[in-house]
């Protein structure tokens, strides 16, 4: 028999009803964007001038022309109210890696009369409280003036609730100053200057100098469900995402059957449901699946332009939360909810065609897979390069507790290129073409076509952080709960400078002697940054002591990968770029310190009200129990089991005295401030607890177990 609370949780679990089969749920195509101003609304409900230069700034990144905003504002609210919006706000992606938003009814009142009205300022500046929200000493607290500036390129969309429905119009960010208080603004600029230095590149190799870029994402979701009934009863996943205390079940992971596995009814409704909001807000969620751990699920969908489907992510995380909520459920975006099961990551899938042609998909002529093997040696020296900053892009206290462990990759940034492709980028460097069973002839850049290479050209290696898949390249590290514009905004940075100083020793190549300038400059490359190219199992020990030889960097902490951020190097990548000045760089360290300190700080003051008054009282009441038993054999002198009830005794007591030495540590340390203290200490309270998890009677335990929260769902 379960604790009383615990039991009656479960009990609730097992009285809900089975959902009934439904009826088909409709076809993607046929609800799919009812909720966004999309093109075809656009021309439905705007001017044929006003449409054609607003989707000129959308699709040629054109200057927004200011004179048309007073009709698209118009347009824009009354396909709103027709889907029954009574709000407009500015949504933005602020520095909390959340989202905000600040709701304004369209109604007005002209003489004394209630109309509707949104005008195109309305539409294009709005001026939120810039104090409030974390901006790493760019703004004071009496500092409060900030704005919203409207984002073209990201379709406005109603955003319903039960008995209403907002436009949300997706904005930038930034302060009266100018400088960036959002994640948006610095992936607008990145891309920017890809696209940039793309076109730069692309003009060496004779391609149209003004072709379309199309620098392309694909998030791939992870998550937790458990019964809110269960989650409720666990202070630590209300406060702090995760569990602080909890032991292993008999039963986890280790038979591998909760993969790809038949999904329960439960959770395919809830699915179901999320789906159908998703298409309907033109998010195109394409799977769904069981992941590794049990209660462990993943959504992905189909790849979007870089800044969409930022965006459209962060509604995805919104409407998991939203919809778990109305099935009774709750989604755990932690990175590592649970120990000793896998955690949840994001996976960053990357890419950048130009006039549509996949720029990491092998051609199947010299030409194309010139342009191929420079974009591929150009990524490989971006990583290489910058792997301290894309590190310290997904540093988090939540991450720390996933990267490394043995679902993810390790934080020694590396990359897979499967074995055919390392064999070519070996061949590159020493200039020559063969294997070793053969003789090898001359390779020339530009003139020889490479070997047939099918779609999928290499395998996959999940320990890898960086992985090149087929026709893109494959970002494992950011974690579940991120936004993942940082890191993106770093990649797309890096992989600019690497184009532009490839494309600067191209545009002096003497007249027909491309190819062979460009030979010499991969081989070059390749000899330098060929330490990052790293096909074996990241997990192992031996990965460490390799990588450490080949000067990689190891950052397993977020302190230590946040100082990436405050490199010179760094920022003169950034100011160079135009991304980022000092100031917005030198914020977002601080900011991060900020909320990884916050973090650890919750966590361990959690953990010591926890442990005190739930944990200590049942172990206590537990070896209360045993003394009593104990005395009661000696008062009738009875001899059978005296031994193991004083064994107990000893190894409850000893338990008891070990739990009050170690919160008072954990005490300690919080009142010092120190958070690697406070992390060891939270350890070693956790050890103790946890162990002691299993010798106190099942019907004492207050906190819903994992054998419960993992599988009664």
């Amino acid at each position: 028999m379960s604790h009383p609370a615990r039991q009656k949780c479960i009990e609730s679990v097992a009285r809900r009803p089975v959902p009934e089969p439904c009826p088909a749920h409709p076809a993607a195509d046929a609800a799919y964007a009812e909720d966004v101003f999309t093109r075809d609304a656009m021309r439905k409900y705007l001017p044929k001038d006003t449409c054609r230069k607003i989707l000129a700034t959308i699709d040629n990144g054109e200057p927004l022309d200011a004179s048309v905003a007073g009709d698209v504002a118009h347009a824009m609210r009354k396909w709103a109210t027709d889907r029954g919006a009574t709000h407009y706000t500015h949504w933005f992606l602020p520095l909390n890696g959340s989202t905000a938003e600040k709701h304004d009814a369209f109604l007005e009142l002209k003489d004394g009369r209630p109309i509707q009205s949104f005008s195109g300022k309305n539409l294009i500046v709005g001026e939120p409280d810039a104090s409030s929200f974390p901006s790493g000493g760019l703004r004071s607290t009496f500092e409060a003036r900030g704005y919203t500036a409207w984002d073209p390129t990201s379709p406005a969309f109603v955003k319903r609730h039960g008995n209403g429905a907002t436009l949300c119009i997706p904005t930038a960010f930034c302060s009266y100053t100018g400088e960036a208080l959002d994640k948006k603004t610095p992936l607008l600029r990145a891309t920017q200057a890809l696209t940039n230095a793309t076109r730069r590149l692309m003009r060496c190799f004779g391609a149209r100098p003004d072709g379309h870029v199309t620098v392309s994402l694909g998030l791939e979701q992870e998550y937790f469900l458990v019964d809110k009934s269960f989650y409720l009863r666990r202070p630590d996943l209300v406060q702090t995402g995760r569990t602080l205390f909890g032991a292993p079940s008999a039963k986890h992971q280790q038979l591998e059957d909760h993969y790809f596995g038949s999904i329960k009814p439960r959770i395919l409704e809830f699915m179901t449901d999320v789906e159908r909001e998703l298409w309907r807000l033109g998010i195109p969620a394409k799977t769904r699946h069981n992941e590794v751990a049990p209660a462990q699920f993943e959504l992905a969908p189909v790849f979007e332009d870089i800044n969409l489907a930022c965006d459209h992510n962060m509604l995805v995380m919104e409407v998991l939360r939203t919809a778990a909520d109305r099935h009774g459920l709750v989604c755990l975006l932690h990175e590592k909810p649970f120990a000793g099961v896998n955690g949840s990551g994001k996976h960053n899938n990357w890419s950048l065609s130009y006039d549509g042609r996949n720029l990491l998909d092998p051609g199947s002529d010299p030409r194309q897979n010139a342009i191929f093997l420079t974009v591929l040696v150009a990524v490989i020296a971006a990583v290489d390069r910058r792997a301290d900053l894309l590190r310290g892009t997904v540093a988090s206290a939540g991450n720390d507790h996933r990267l490394g462990a043995n679902e993810a990759p390790p934080a020694i940034l590396s990359i897979y290129l499967g074995g055919q492709l390392a064999e070519i980028v070996s061949q590159l460097e020493c200039g020559r073409a063969g294997r070793s069973s053969r003789q090898a002839v001359p390779l020339k850049i530009g003139v020889d076509v490479l070997p047939a290479l099918p779609k999928d050209t290499t395998d996959r290696n999940r320990t890898s952080p960086f992985a090149f898949t087929g026709n893109k390249f494959e970002f494992r590290a950011p974690g579940s709960s991120f936004s993942c514009a940082g890191p993106n905004t770093a990649l797309c940075t890096a992989v600019a400078e690497a184009f532009d100083g490839i494309a600067a020793e191209l545009e002096t190549a003497p007249a027909g002697q491309l190819n062979d300038v460009l030979q010499g400059i991969l081989r070059r490359l390749v000899k330098t940054h060929k330490r990052v190219l790293f096909n074996g199992d990241g997990y192992t020990a031996g990965w460490a002591e390799e990588a450490a030889r080949r000067g990689l960097p190891n950052i397993p902490s977020t302190p230590e990968a946040l100082e990436a951020l405050s490199k010179p190097a760094h920022i003169a990548l950034f100011e160079r770029y135009g991304v980022m000045n000092a100031r917005e760089m030198e914020s977002r360290h601080g900011i991060g310190l900020d909320d990884y300190r916050r973090k650890i700080d919750i966590e361990g003051r959690c953990a010591l009200e926890m442990a005190t008054s739930m944990i200590v009282p049942a172990v206590r009441r537990e070896f209360t129990d045993a003394l009593d038993a104990l005395q009661r054999t000696a008062a009738v002198s009875c001899t059978a089991g005296t031994a193991a009830l004083r064994a107990e005794c000893e190894t409850l007591g000893t338990g008891l005295d070990t739990l009050q030495t170690r919160t008072d540590a954990l005490a300690a340390a919080l009142d010092r401030g120190d958070s690697a203290a406070v992390l060891s200490a939270m350890t070693a309270l956790r050890e103790t607890a946890d162990a002691l998890e299993s010798l106190v009677d099942d019907d004492r335990w207050p906190l819903p177990k994992y054998r419960e929260m993992l599988f009664v769902y």
